[in-house]
């Protein structure tokens, strides 16, 4: 029985040109390796102490040695719970960390003819998997680039690859040369916005630097506002008869809650609607609470959750539920799920809404008085930035073309320049951690268009 095993693996090693020991290159195409692949994230999940599911994004480094396959496997985080009832097939990545993804090192054995499958082995880490994300020739024509612009597509390579061990970025399969194509061309772009900004803004790579201006805008922008300027109809707020203080910020004086994360999902009037509810309930109850954005989300039957909504439409739906829960009764999914909403956990409530003036002094004066204000504005210049005072040409950043909607929590001065101090809802990963600083009195790119704030008694 040896001596017929050892026939066969040097037959084997004879037949195949390799040497019985030696492993050699395997294509993903091959059938195998799916094989192989479906059943080492299978045991991932098995044995983990994670409580989600993982899924396959991409299987590196095959190789095979007789009926040995040894691979890497790159898998994202879903929002699937190991427990829960979910198919795979539904399964979304996690929200606040899309691209965040585990890097395992499987060993496989796979005996067809005694349809046999074991994963022998896996060793697994989370750390800088992705070291070499294109290969530079390809990328590269040397034949057409001068010494210049070879210089300059390196640098460009150089930052892409900063940029993905940054914000952890895995790629399926090709894609990450289309991003890296992407990641060029929006480079492009920032220097433009750069080089015709007013202000002190600094633009370059921020964490959305490999989509397109159509993915940017479809993920994480409010497509309705604009079209809705026409029909906002609102109470108008009474103006305070004050001048507004010098400066003002809500922050300093404990009016505002930790920045949060919309994810990828057009959500933003419900986080800019709950902010200043936030801001309104400490200012009339004296205690700050972090409401619930997926309330909103859920159960507003008349605005779009992920495909956008109106902060007028959120105060409605919010009296008509009798309130809000707080964000740990009701957390946020970044996706629209079943209303959920309890009556017996209400945290806060408000009476009605108001508009306020678009004159800025009276937004500063009113903002001074009585809390942050939910607004929108034309996002243009956001994407690309970093930190500083924006200021985009006002033929760039339309006031008409409104859609995103954040809340603004102060005002002030930075050496000379008037300014606006707006929380976003992108996390603190984005902007000054996760804040957004407009240039006052002009009315730049819209932020005075659509002002507008809850009434608590």
């Amino acid at each position: 029985m040896v001596g017929l095993c050892f026939v066969f693996v040097s037959a084997f090693g004879l037949v195949s040109g390799f040497p019985p020991e030696h492993w050699r290159e395997v294509s993903l195409e091959e059938p195998e390796v799916k094989i192989v692949a479906k059943i080492a994230v299978q045991e991932y999940n098995r044995l983990s102490d994670q409580d989600v599911i993982y899924l396959q994004l991409r299987v590196t480094d095959v190789r095979k040695q007789l009926v040995k396959y040894d691979f890497n496997i790159i898998m994202g985080r879903t929002m699937c719970k190991k427990d829960g009832k979910e198919s795979l097939n539904n399964c979304q990545l996690h929200v606040e960390a899309p691209e965040k993804g585990v890097k395992c090192n499987f060993l496989v054995l796979l005996v067809p003819w005694q349809n046999e499958t074991k994963v022998l082995h896996y060793l697994c880490s989370q750390e800088d998997f992705i070291k070499d994300i294109v290969d530079t020739s390809s990328f590269l024509n040397k034949d057409k680039l001068t010494s210049k612009t070879e210089d300059g597509m390196r640098e460009t390579i150089s930052l892409f690859k900063e940029f993905v061990t940054t914000y952890n970025k895995i790629y399926p399969n090709d894609e990450a040369l289309r991003r890296l194509h992407i990641f060029s061309e929006n480079l492009k772009k920032a220097k433009e916005i750069q080089d015709k900004d007013l202000g002190t803004a600094e633009y370059g790579v921020t964490k959305f630097s490999d989509l397109t201006e159509e993915e940017f805008r479809t993920l994480y922008l409010n497509p309705l506002l604009s079209s809705s300027q026409k029909r906002w109809i609102m109470k108008k707020a009474v103006a305070p008869k004050d001048f507004p203080p010098t400066q003002w910020d809500w922050r300093d004086h404990g009016a505002v809650t930790e920045v949060k994360n919309q994810g990828m999902c057009g959500s933003c009037w419900a986080f800019s609607v709950i902010g200043n509810i936030e801001g309104q309930w400490f200012l009339k109850k004296g205690t700050l609470v972090s409401l619930s954005e997926q309330e909103l989300v859920d159960c507003d039957a008349v605005d779009h959750a992920c495909g956008g909504g109106l902060p007028s439409s959120a105060y409605e739906a919010i009296e008509k539920l009798g309130g809000v829960e707080t964000e740990h009764d009701y957390s946020y999914q970044g996706q629209k799920q079943d209303c959920s909403f309890s009556a017996s956990k209400i945290s806060a409530y408000i009476n009605k809404s108001v508009e306020i003036s678009k004159d800025e002094e009276k937004i500063a004066a009113w903002l001074a008085q009585n809390g942050p204000i939910s607004i929108a504005l034309n996002a243009f210049a956001m994407q690309f930035y970093r930190k500083g005072v924006s200021h985009p040409l006002r033929i760039l950043c339309s006031p008409w073309f409104i859609d995103h909607a954040v809340l603004l929590v102060g005002y002030g001065d930075r050496n000379g320049m008037p300014f606006w101090a707006i929380k976003n809802s992108w996390g603190k990963d984005w902007g000054e951690q996760g804040y957004y600083y407009l240039y006052r009195g002009s009315g730049a790119c819209g932020v005075n268009q659509m002002c507008s704030s809850a009434v608590v008694n």
